[in-house]
């Protein structure tokens, strides 16, 4: 299998599983394991951990938000200039966490490289 795609899937599971006991910083904590431990080159280091997060952050809140029928979504939505959509503010919250795990991920692949020194 891919380096890439193994990574994307170690990263949502790990996301997962950490997103169970810790809170939303957790996802960084998965991106640089991912990273630390299964490091990718180039720009793949960034965006591969970013969409993984991506996916799984919106998925999940849409799961979330879709079990009360978008109550909350729909009023924070309105609090930010986002029009009152919840969908929009999935795509936001996605957004903010593949940043977040991005970012993680380039700290962990040069942890590895500074570790492999």
């Amino acid at each position: 299998m891919n380096r890439n795609i193994t990574n994307f899937i170690v990263t949502i599971i790990l996301a997962f599983v950490l997103a169970l006991f810790l809170p939303w910083w957790s996802v960084m904590t998965a991106a640089l394991a991912t990273s630390l431990f299964l490091p990718l080159k180039r720009f793949a280091v960034f965006f591969v951990p970013f969409l993984a997060i991506l996916v799984f952050w919106s998925l999940y809140s849409y799961i979330l938000s879709n079990g009360n029928d978008f109550t909350l979504a729909k009023r924070i939505a309105v609090l930010l200039p986002l029009g009152g959509n919840p969908f929009v503010l999935i795509v936001v919250t996605g957004l903010v966490g593949g940043i977040a795990a991005g970012i993680s991920a380039i700290f962990g692949k040069q942890l590895s490289v500074l570790l492999k020194k």
